[in-house]
């Protein structure tokens, strides 16, 4: 997958071309690159994703912005996974919110892009003070030689998908909803790295996974998998949050202690899944009710993945 930072004064190949944020890449997201994907065979061009860094709430108001679903990295990945060719990352500062709306047609769409086929989503807005939208787009496809499609809201048991749908389900530890918005579980990825090796004290030695996420959209300890060592998921259960017992900062960390698992994996690149949440961070009165609740949370963990593998087993063909 080319991935490109600025935009070309003139492009020199045309594009099929979808624009977003994609924050999490759920099932939106995904029905707007499976017809972005088809567009571009059948119109023998490039699949190619505009995306936006930092998020455009995030640089208007940090304070107030929302939790990010994914790290830039985690967000390619995952586009690239989807077959996406080239993604073209904007970045989002002073300047670019001010390009007027007509500009951002002629200047990036057509002349920097070259864009032959545009995909948004019906409610796309874009330029100064949000004044483009899909009919400005549509009365630019002559002048500028694209045709611009617009994709409706994809529904999920009534709900309409969206990132926000995402945290909020994430938040209350609904990880159940948050997999079927998604297509997939949850997860954050991240180098494993030092830690002060509390868990190895606490008879759980855990693996520090890194994260790019200050404010992660969820919190607690949950039965997990983890991708990125070896050929299969290994089990296990993690801590996500600011461990109140033991912490003296605010700064949120994922632990994950892998069951059956010795081995040194440090700088290993990790993929957390997130399955099942047992319970939110409790802040104990010593370190001993925590190891007793470290051995409740483990033992939890086993007991949820022998359940997983019985329903596995119950539904294989006799």
């Amino acid at each position: 997958m080319l991935i490109r930072r600025c935009i070309p004064a003139a492009a020199t190949t045309p594009v099929a071309l979808t624009i977003g944020n994609f924050d999490g890449v759920h099932l939106g997201h995904r029905a707007m690159l499976a017809r972005l994907a088809e567009a571009a065979r059948r119109l023998k061009l490039p699949s190619c994703v505009m995306t936006f860094e930092p998020h455009p709430r995030e640089f208007f108001a940090p304070d107030q912005a929302p939790t990010r679903l994914t790290s830039l990295r985690e967000k390619l990945e995952l586009l690239a996974q989807a077959g996406v060719e080239r993604v073209q990352i904007c970045r989002f500062n002073f300047d670019f919110a001010k390009t007027p709306a007509d500009d951002f047609i002629a200047r990036i769409l057509h002349q920097g892009l070259a864009a032959r086929w545009v995909l948004v989503g019906d409610d796309f807005r874009f330029g100064a003070r949000r004044a483009g939208d899909l009919s400005l787009l549509k009365q630019a496809e002559a002048r500028c030689g694209f045709r611009v499609h617009a994709i409706p809201s994809v529904m999920v048991d009534g709900l309409r998908v969206s990132s926000t749908a995402v945290r909020e389900a994430l938040a209350r530890g609904d990880m159940a909803l948050a997999q079927r918005l998604l297509g997939r579980p949850y997860s954050i990825s991240g180098r494993v790295v030092s830690g002060d090796r509390v868990g190895r004290k606490l008879g759980c030695p855990t693996a520090n996974v890194l994260m790019k996420h200050n404010r992660p959209p969820l919190a607690g300890i949950f039965a997990v998998e983890a991708h990125g060592i070896g050929d299969r998921a290994l089990p296990g259960v993690a801590s996500l949050g600011v461990r109140p017992t033991l912490a003296h900062d605010a700064r949120p960390c994922l632990e994950v202690h892998l069951l059956d698992f010795a081995r040194d994996i440090y700088g290993a690149h990790l993929r957390v899944d997130f399955l099942h949440k047992f319970r939110d961070e409790q802040k104990y009165a010593d370190v001993e009710t925590l190891k007793r609740q470290i051995a409740v949370d483990v033992e939890n963990t086993r007991n949820f993945f022998r359940h997983q593998d019985a329903k596995t087993a119950a539904r294989k063909p006799s």
